[in-house]
């Protein structure tokens, strides 16, 4: 992803969610992830989709069971 669709998800993330905590993190490879960070905290991916003349960004957060409290 290019840094100004990385800026556009991000800020569109915060406004969605609530958040100012939210970053998105550019992918340290060419073909890496684009990580969806918490703070400090890792807790996603961003993927970009172009397919037919449209762009989409496809956002996966994984929580751990462990991290739930009383589970």
């Amino acid at each position: 992803m290019k840094p100004a669709e990385i800026q556009a998800v991000q800020a569109h993330l915060r406004k969605l969610l609530g958040s100012s905590n939210l970053m998105i993190r550019a992918a340290a490879t060419r073909n890496g992830p684009v990580e969806v960070l918490a703070g400090a905290e890792t807790i996603g991916t961003v993927d970009r989709d172009a397919e037919d003349g449209e762009v989409t960004y496809h956002v996966t957060i994984s929580i751990l069971a462990e991290d739930l409290p009383n589970l």
